[in-house]
């Protein structure tokens, strides 16, 4: 019986890694085929969507579990991003994700075994869990030419931090999205909109030097410029 029960624990577990394996893999084949220099070629997938609803098919059935933090985070920052494609060419072709009635709030996808918003997944499965990562908001790419720019790879476990990192950094560091007028300072509304993710390093302005090679004046004025909701399309 106990030899039975490890069998089985194995097998489980066996099935389990080769789901997440597949998943991971089908995300690779979408972003690096259709994501260039951060922008998406919406209109190639919706003549060939056959990569992305093989993915988003496996993410259906997925089990993830915040026990294992770093398979939880990798997989629902990557089914956002999926997400949000589908939504995009699912009504291509659109000037802007707002052109959409509902695409962050109403509009729902089956992932990981549930009915479940844009939404849903940024606020209440990963921010929610995980309070203290604030990087999340340069990794979840909502389709505006204003958000961080959607990288060409998956977030895999093994390196969700490297590339939480890197991504944070390189937004941080650019001077069209941290844009610098002697000592005014003009930031994206993310900052305004998720102020309390990034006040837990002491201020916006705390947050943003931490990943800065060159840093800001601390007696910066701090201003927001306008969200440019521009479709991030590749053209």
């Amino acid at each position: 019986m106990k030899v039975l029960i490890i069998s089985l624990f194995l097998s489980l577990n066996l099935s389990t890694f080769g789901q997440q394996k597949a998943f991971f893999d089908a995300a690779e084949a979408i972003f690096s085929t259709y994501v260039s220099g951060g922008k998406v070629d919406y209109a190639a997938i919706k003549k060939n969507p056959e990569k992305l609803n093989s993915a988003l098919n496996i993410a259906k059935n997925m089990q993830v579990s915040t026990a294992d933090p770093e398979v939880y985070k990798a997989f629902w920052i990557n089914a956002y991003n999926l997400a949000v494609i589908k939504g995009i060419v699912d009504k291509y072709p659109i000037a802007s994700p707002l052109d959409i009635p509902g695409f962050f709030d109403v509009t729902t996808y089956n992932l990981g075994g549930q009915e479940i918003t844009l939404n849903n997944i940024e606020n209440e499965l990963l921010r929610a869990n995980f309070p203290e990562e604030a990087r999340f908001h340069f990794a979840l790419v909502c389709a505006g030419l204003s958000c961080p720019p959607i990288i060409d790879s998956a977030y895999r476990p093994k390196t969700l931090e490297a590339q939480l990192q890197n991504q944070t950094k390189l937004s941080l560091n650019n001077p069209d999205f941290i844009k610098i007028n002697g000592n005014n300072i003009a930031v994206s509304m993310i900052f305004k909109w998720y102020e309390e993710d990034f006040e837990k390093e002491g201020s916006v302005l705390t947050f943003i030097n931490t990943f800065r090679n060159e840093k800001l004046p601390k007696d910066a004025t701090l201003s927001y410029y306008n969200y440019d909701w521009a479709l991030n399309e590749k053209k």
